[in-house]
């Protein structure tokens, strides 16, 4: 496996406001908006890399909070990986968040959360 993480993501209650402090702060780290809608926008070093960093309206609509929102992915080399990573979760004491499957985007993802609460994906780029 070539990267650890797929990209980052945070919640926001204010998107547009929010926007304009990443817009100034990332543009320091090489990145811009490459990803763009009324939930999301996504930051990376180029449309051709893909969004590393996404601020984000919480899926489940309610208010951000300091974990609502915030999901880390990280990479997976295939479908069969993504699929472990779920069951193991599971088995182990993570709370489903969402069977492996493909997703809007074309890809393969999983989600849990772990016993602490936190939103884990596992992400395998589908070509």
């Amino acid at each position: 496996m070539n990267k650890a993480i797929g990209f980052v993501m945070v919640g926001t209650n204010d998107l547009v406001k929010t926007s304009k402090f990443y817009d100034a702060i990332l543009a320091h780290l090489g990145m811009k908006r490459v990803t763009v809608t009324e939930r999301y926008i996504g930051y990376g070093t180029s449309d051709e890399d893909g969004v590393k960093f996404y601020i984000t309206k919480p899926h489940n609509k309610q208010n951000a909070t300091a974990g609502n929102g915030t999901m880390v992915a990280l990479s997976a080399e295939s479908k069969e990986a993504v699929n472990k990573f779920h069951v193991t979760a599971l088995k182990i004491g993570a709370i489903d968040e969402g069977a492996p499957g493909e997703r809007s985007d074309g890809n393969y993802y999983a989600y849990v959360r772990d016993p602490d609460g936190n939103k884990i994906a596992a992400r395998c780029v589908l070509s």
